[in-house]
């Protein structure tokens, strides 16, 4: 078959602009406002599962991307009046009249900017693809474009593109690259979204207009530039506010002009993409299919001169770890300064990652779910017949002990390949002797070899009998425990403290317990007591507060049959997406 020429793909483009696609369900809920984006990760039309698994087979095998936001909101740096608690959202959070705003570009002047630098930084930090903002809420682009005068050509000093020299620096690194694009989000392009506000409405007239004209006159030409300009691999839609399938058609529709183009979940309109895009926190089960946590290294997208809680190089080593034993990748971001540099705080933890990842590499690029769900010590990967044993807590007695029924072939160190480690397998378990000291603070691997599939316990939660004192319709109790945190309970909008009853199907001693909330904006604040039902009456083993994503937390180990969960929160109704409860040692 002949491959079709971009004429005719634009046709298509065109021709499929005007097509009515039937309304999507509408979502389960809004929370202020703002439509919950789905989660759901839906195949592209005409493509076989084989087709799918090869173009998505780069971005598998990848595991760990940089994620850049650069623009404008570089220049405040994180500071309006006397408040410096922003980042690039700094415009909306204040509330800044667009042409206030625009005076920030006349000093975003990125004369330091070396897109050599930036791809030889991330690929020395193990990472083989980087996500670039080309145009984030603020409506300024990267890019010279012909459908708005607001870029970095026309409205800064610079007058230069910006992102065709990193996409040429990327590729000359072997690493793919991919732009992050807000499609229906735009503060300063007359007509674009502002989320938390009715359509039409904002804090500043001047940029007010038809929601429909700016996509018709921005967004759709916008991201047909970025796709017939630059040899992209990834798309990267951020936000859906107003967006429905009929607004959504023809930015999907753009896709064909770039074949083999892996998009995420956030286009709305009951788009579905190739990936799933939880945000700031690791889902304590994973997600089903194709999915990838985003992340900052401190507080904020954007650059922020004040924000220097940066985490450690050990939680992002054991962030890395912990995502790809769940079966996702890690995509993990730099604000950049105005003058075009990574901040030193920022180089400083990559290098290290880099480092790690050199030693211990294998356990992480290509590799598959763990088959735990729980592991008191760390989390683990695979490869095959290879377990990947990423240990956080070395064992104080020499002895790492591995809930694994299978007969063990062999057991290495990464970090010392050539010396084999003594291991053994009985009652049920894989026990390998290892050295008294950790080889790697962060996380230390052993490679375990068994023969055939892993055989592990299940959950005591599976099976287990779910109540609840309340739910809504489509987000029953049994949500909680199914395994994958894609769906959840939740209580009607006018409750605001429910309890989750799970009955085990014969009596556990659990040592630890995991929920994921669900992933909506605001996020879910709740306070949370754990109970188990003592025969008598409930007990309280633990209480607390999340933060929004959901924890893990190891308790005192407790035996029983009957446990509750009970969830208060105050900026909607409670709910869990996922409760799992773990066995103790």
């Amino acid at each position: 078959m002949k491959r079709k020429s971009i004429a005719s793909l634009v046709a298509l483009v065109v021709a499929a602009s005007a097509i009515q696609i039937p309304a999507a369900p509408k979502p389960a809920e809004e929370i202020a406002g703002v439509t919950v984006e789905e989660s759901a990760v839906t195949a592209k039309a005409g493509e076989t599962p084989a087709q799918r698994d090869a173009r998505m087979a780069w971005w598998r095998e990848a595991k760990f991307g940089l994620f850049i936001h650069w623009g404008v909101y570089a220049v405040p740096a994180g500071k309006y009046g006397d408040v410096t608690n922003y980042g690039e959202w700094i415009m909306h959070s204040c509330k800044i009249p667009s042409a206030e705003y625009q005076q920030f570009a006349k000093q975003f002047n990125p004369v330091k900017y070396n897109p050599v630098l930036w791809a030889k930084t991330a690929k020395d930090a193990g990472m083989k693809y980087i996500v670039i903002t080309s145009k984030h809420h603020d409506g300024f682009t990267l890019y010279p474009s012909a459908a708005s005068k607001w870029n970095i050509a026309d409205a800064t000093p610079y007058k230069k593109d910006l992102l065709g020299p990193l996409v040429s620096a990327a590729k000359a690194e072997g690493l793919k690259i991919g732009f992050y694009y807000s499609q229906a989000q735009d503060w300063n392009n007359p007509g674009g979204a502002k989320s938390r506000y009715k359509e039409g409405d904002g804090w500043d007239p001047a940029v007010g207009g038809s929601f429909d004209a700016y996509l018709k006159n921005v967004a759709v030409p916008q991201v047909k530039e970025i796709l017939t300009r630059y040899p992209i691999d990834i798309l990267w839609w951020d936000t859906a506010t107003y967006m429905t399938p009929q607004r959504a058609a023809p930015l999907a529709a753009l896709l064909k002009l770039r074949p083999g183009l892996i998009t995420n979940n956030r286009l709305g309109g009951g788009y579905g993409g190739d990936t799933a895009t939880p945000e700031q926190f690791v889902p304590v089960t994973g997600y089903p299919g194709d999915w990838e946590t985003c992340m900052t290294l401190n507080g904020h997208w954007g650059y922020n001169a004040y924000d220097q809680n940066w985490k450690s190089a050990t939680d992002l080593i054991r962030k890395l770890a912990d995502i790809c034993a769940k079966g996702g990748n890690f995509l993990l971001n730099v604000g950049p300064t105005a003058e075009g540099e990574f901040p030193p705080a920022c180089v400083e933890r990559l290098q290290a990652v880099g480092q790690w990842l050199r030693v211990n590499g294998d356990a992480i690029y290509g590799s598959s779910r763990s088959p735990f769900a729980y592991l008191p010590w760390g989390v683990a990967t695979r490869k095959g017949g290879t377990l990947y044993l990423h240990v956080f807590d070395w064992p104080k007695d020499g002895k790492l002990i591995v809930p694994l029924n299978n007969k063990a072939k062999s057991a290495t160190l990464l970090a010392a390949r050539g010396k084999k480690l003594s291991v053994a397998s009985r009652n049920g378990k894989v026990v390998i002797d290892v050295p008294a000291v950790a080889p790697d603070a962060a996380d230390s691997v052993v490679a375990l070899e068994i023969e055939g599939e892993p055989v592990t316990l299940p959950l005591p939660t599976t099976g287990a009998k779910a109540t609840a004192s309340a739910f809504m319709p489509g987000n029953e109790p049994a949500n909680a425990f199914d395994g994958t945190g894609a769906k959840r309970w939740r209580a009607p909008a006018d409750v605001k403290s429910a309890w989750l009853e799970v009955e085990l199907a014969k009596p556990a001693t659990i040592g630890a317990f995991g929920l994921d909330e669900p992933d909506v904006w605001p996020r879910m604040k709740q306070q949370f007591a754990l109970e188990v039902f003592d025969g008598s009456g409930w007990k309280k083993i633990i209480e607390g507060k999340t933060d929004g994503h959901g924890l893990k937390k190891s308790i005192a180990p407790v035996t029983g049959q009957k446990f509750r969960l009970t969830m208060k929160c105050d900026t909607g109704s409670p709910g869990v997406a996922e409760l799992q409860l773990y066995p103790a040692d």
